[in-house]
């Protein structure tokens, strides 16, 4: 009976959810509406029901139950009681890998199907282990700020929390972990997956065309504010300004800052995106310019499986418009020998390859490096980036 009650409660979740906000904040306030529904009890029925957004594209024609099943069996590898108890054959296969698991269900699954859109994938993806990656969640990583490297680690080690050393200053965690009551965030370390952290490498490609450590750089499409945060570990004397499209996005960003004791920087919020004369930024032009820009975020798409489920292909052409408004807008601020940072966390081709090209074209920029850092290998998210100098 209680696991009856577990699926009846997921079915209402997936048939009423339109995936118009994330699911995490759905299901918050689902079960704030439910309050019968305990603790553990909200653990299982959330578990179920991103077992089913993970499934993608895969077998939509199925009864939502059964998919429901299928995603638990495909998504776990120890036993789940869930499946004991609906369908015990599958648990008692728990174990297999995923091509196999897939080909003992009848008819056998297409994991090709989780992600359909293999011919507008970047050209370095490789369509198959992306599909599978949907069946497992991402870690959690953070980076440890400098001089930070010791008493953070000691901390772990006091409250006994699991990590997994990636490089000296990139740790990785299971994804629930809950580091704030243990580590200063943003002080000592900030969340920021592995694929971010990786941007440094191109950061640091971009520093060698300027002739000091105290760079000025633009963060156009900054957000919270992470990789400026980087940018300043990196190079504690850049000059580093940052903007986004509205002032209320730069309040975290803000926060963030003065959590990370950054004092000397510069704000102001600018919609990149509209046709418009040129504009004033103080301390322009810049030696570096980060646009880490909006995107379809398919990326990160195992961290939010309901959005790869919802999404509609022809959104690709909206953000592939933005994407050459916000480049187009912010290109003339980059001093002359100065590098543009173009950065998504997209993996379609028209979100990359195809922006690097209208870059190359219009603006005669030369493209230094170009690289998709492939998360989906190593449990974390997908970007890519690529840097060009004038």
């Amino acid at each position: 009976m209680k696991h009856d009650n577990h699926l009846k409660s997921a079915l209402r979740i997936i048939e009423t959810f339109k995936g118009d906000i994330p699911l995490h904040l759905w299901l918050k306030k689902f079960f704030r509406e439910n309050k019968q529904i305990g603790s553990r009890d909200r653990k299982v029925v959330s578990e179920m029901v991103y077992c089913f957004f993970r499934l993608g594209h895969a077998e939509k024609k199925i009864a939502t139950d059964e998919r429901i099943l299928l995603g638990l069996f495909l998504c776990n590898n120890t036993s789940n009681e869930i499946l004991q108890y609906f369908r015990p054959s599958w648990n008692d296969q728990i174990s297999l890998n995923i091509e196999e698991k897939a080909n003992i269900i009848q008819p056998s699954i297409l994991l090709s199907e989780i992600f359909p859109w293999k011919d507008q994938l970047s050209t370095t993806v490789n369509h198959e282990s992306f599909c599978k990656s949907f069946l497992q969640q991402p870690d959690l990583f953070a980076r440890i700020r400098p001089g930070y490297e010791k008493p953070v680690r000691e901390k772990l080690q006091k409250a006994a929390i699991a990590f997994t050393e990636i490089n000296p200053s990139c740790l990785s965690f299971p994804n629930a972990t809950k580091l704030d009551s243990i580590v200063e965030l943003n002080k000592e370390a900030v969340i920021q997956d592995l694929s971010s952290q990786q941007i440094s490498e191109l950061i640091k490609l971009s520093t060698l065309n300027c002739q000091t450590s105290a760079v000025t750089a633009w963060d156009c499409c900054a957000g919270s504010g992470g990789k400026s945060i980087m940018l300043h570990d990196m190079y504690p004397a850049a000059d580093i300004t940052v903007s986004d499209i509205r002032e209320s996005i730069l309040i975290n960003l803000k926060k963030r800052f003065r959590e990370a004791g950054i004092k000397k920087y510069h704000s102001f919020a600018k919609d990149l995106s509209t046709n418009q004369p040129s504009f004033t930024i103080d301390h322009s032009p810049f030696d570096i310019i980060i646009a880490d820009l909006p995107c379809s975020g398919s990326g990160t798409w195992s961290r939010t499986p309901e959005a790869l489920y919802f999404f509609d292909i022809a959104e690709i052409e909206k953000y592939n418009s933005l994407q050459k408004k916000i480049v187009s807008n912010a290109i003339p601020y980059l001093k002359k020998g100065g590098t543009f940072l173009y950065i998504t966390c997209s993996v379609f081709k028209k979100e990359n390859e195809e922006i690097v090209d209208f870059i190359q074209d219009k603006f005669h920029l030369r493209m230094l490096k170009s690289k998709l850092f492939k998360g989906f290998d190593q449990k974390s998210d997908s970007m890519f980036a690529a840097a060009f100098t004038a």
